[in-house]
């Protein structure tokens, strides 16, 4: 059997092949068995031919450092930066971007205490007397906070535009490589770069990619990111105020920087932004429909609150979505349903022509989404239906948006427990009309799934394990600060909320199976209902909820006592539940019961 050797040993055996052979030639040499005669024609001069030879052999070596240099990209890094985008494309260079941005403070809406606390870096890049005159350091670094698409990256070119500085802009990942050694010097070759620049706005995007802590409880030791990272931290703790260099840094997840890198003298202030309330969003909506002409139907007012949760970025895609819209119908002017079909297109993506659904899938579809409008129009803590459709977009059949009368900073535990309710409402109504349920309310299930394991795990609103906070799922996957006897009290828990929603909608829905045929047929018919139809189909909001929630020992009254995960569940699921006749126009009871068990002889009697 032939066996190749390693490329490693390949190398080895070629010098002690040809070792072997000079060997050789030499020892028959000198024993006189071999006689070499060089004879040179006379006709023939020698010096060409040793030139040809020779610039053979100056262009083999060329070649060879060539390949080299290419092979190599670590010794490549250490030249500077050019400072042009194209740079980002060399081997070894980082992407750095060098430019005096148009941008103004009057250019970011809905960013009013972010823009005042950023005002001091441009006064102090104008003013630098006015500060040091009275013994002022100005902070070297501000990191900005705040969930993507919340202007960030805007109000940081907005900071270098109001203080006519060049602006120079890195991102996180670009220091990050597999060589050791390489994310250390793109450090270096940046604030080298910032220097030479002067007055300036170094900006780091994504910091989070290079910036995290040191250690953790995986274990792992990642030498480059952490050369890297310290790399960093020698550089803005040697930054010379004279230099008149301001670092700003943006991220989302501040809770996994380094401590080291937050401390004064590096990143002094943070800037929080957070997502725009109904103000904000009014003032980014009506600063993006600058250059938009809006019909005389259309209006900015009628949109601000459907469009709660949304980002200034995902504002911005808003109105040009409906630009885009009117001038592929050839209209030059905004319509209200432009409007609208551009944030249906925000929020559930585009509407889904190739594949039609279904006569059966169009009315399991329908009931399955008048399950979630009737059970929150219902519930006073749920948020408010603002519209029903089952016209098909993205990966959805259909959709109910609900959105909140006002913004919302904080979570009750009734809002809680109807927003479970209302995710399961699309599930409990395919079971209570057809009898069985489809694939259609797995993202629903994992909702009500999400919100009970933070009501347990985070916010303290068990009453079984009180007010102890143990985490989440984004504590780590494979690392648990807790035990399994507390891990299965935690499954107890969530499976009672989530068993006490479904039992909620299930008392919600079957006493209504008349209304919800009525607004099945007339859903199928126009395929999209508004609030107001919602309204007039299901009549008005009940006036408290009913009390399935905190009934019997597992309720909020209870005190939190050690229960197996295999007797909560039914123990919750057994409770009867008898509203009043002030809640309900009717007096209802359900009580579940579980089924005996045979006994051995009984079913060897029946066999």
């Amino acid at each position: 059997m032939n066996r190749q050797a390693p490329q490693s040993v390949r190398p080895l055996l070629v010098v002690v092949l040809v070792a072997a052979m000079v060997t050789s030639l030499v020892t028959a040499l000198r024993s006189g068995v071999l006689r070499v005669a060089l004879t040179w024609p006379e006709d023939q001069p020698a010096l060409p031919l040793l030139a040809a030879a020779g610039c053979v052999a100056m262009l083999l070596l060329a070649l060879y450092l060539l390949l080299s240099r290419r092979r190599s990209p670590a010794r490549s890094s250490e030249t500077p930066a050019t400072g042009g985008p194209r740079s980002a494309s060399r081997p070894g260079r980082i992407g750095l971007v060098v430019e005096r941005p148009p941008t103004r403070f009057s250019d970011v809406a809905g960013a009013e205490e972010a823009k005042e606390e950023l005002s001091e870096i441009v006064d102090f890049l104008r003013q630098p007397e006015r500060y040091t005159a009275v013994g002022a350091r100005i902070p070297r670094g501000v990191l900005l906070v705040g969930p993507p698409g919340n202007g960030k990256t805007l109000l940081a070119r907005a900071v270098a535009g109001e203080a006519g500085v060049p602006f120079l802009r890195a991102s996180g990942s670009d220091f990050v490589e597999m060589y050791v050694g390489v994310g250390a010097s793109r450090v270096r070759e940046l604030f080298k770069s910032a220097r030479e620049q002067g007055r300036s706005i170094l900006f780091i995007d994504e910091i989070d990619a290079v910036g995290r802590k040191r250690g953790g409880p995986s274990g792992h030791a990642h030498e480059e990111r952490e050369q890297t990272l310290n790399q960093l931290l020698v550089e803005m703790d040697g930054f010379d105020l004279r230099s008149r260099v301001i670092v700003l840094a943006a991220t989302n997840r501040p809770d996994v920087l380094d401590p080291a890198l937050l401390r004064p003298g590096r990143f002094d202030r943070q800037v929080q932004l957070y997502p725009p309330d109904a103000a904000a969003r009014r003032q980014i909506l009506l600063l993006h429909a600058r250059g938009k002409p809006l019909a005389e139907g259309a209006g900015i007012e009628g949109m601000v609150g459907s469009t709660s949760g949304l980002s200034g970025a995902d504002l911005e895609n808003l109105l040009n979505e409906a630009a885009i819209l009117t001038a592929r119908d050839g209209r030059d002017r905004l319509e209200q349903h432009d409007l609208e079909e551009a944030l249906d297109r925000v929020m559930a993506g585009p509407r889904r022509k190739g594949r039609a659904l279904s006569d059966v899938e169009r009315r399991i579809t329908a009931y399955h989404e008048l399950g979630h409008a009737l059970v929150a129009h219902l519930l006073p803590d749920a948020d408010p239906v603002q519209k029903v459709t089952i016209v098909s977009r993205g990966q959805m059949g259909g959709y109910t948006r609900m959105t909140p009368a006002e913004d919302r900073r904080m979570w009750s535990l009734p809002q809680f427990e109807a927003a479970m309710a209302a995710a399961l409402g699309g599930h409990v109504a395919e079971a209570l009309i057809f009898g069985k349920v489809t694939t259609g309310a797995s993202n629903d299930l994992r909702k009500a799934a999400a919100i009970a394991r933070a009501m347990v795990c985070e916010y303290g609103m068990s009453p079984r394990l009180g007010a102890l906070a143990v985490g989440g799922d984004e504590e780590g996957r494979f690392y648990r600060p807790y035990g399994e006897h507390l891990a299965e009290r935690i499954d107890t828990e969530i499976h009672r909320l989530v068993g006490e929603a479904r039992t909620l909608a299930e008392a919600l829905l079957s006493t209504r199976v008349v209304a919800m045929h009525t607004a099945a047929e007339r859903l199928l018919e126009v395929e999209t209902l508004d609030a107001s139809q919602v309204a007039s189909l299901f009549g008005p909001r009940l006036a408290a909820t009913p009390p399935i929630f905190g009934e019997g020992p597992a309720g909020r009254g209870a005190q939190p006592t050690p229960t197996s995960g295999a007797e909560a569940a039914p123990r919750a699921m057994r409770r009867a539940w008898r509203p009043s006749l002030a809640v309900l126009p009717f007096t209802l009871h359900l009580r579940w019961r579980r089924p005996r068990r045979k006994s051995s002889r009984q079913e060897l009697a029946e066999a």
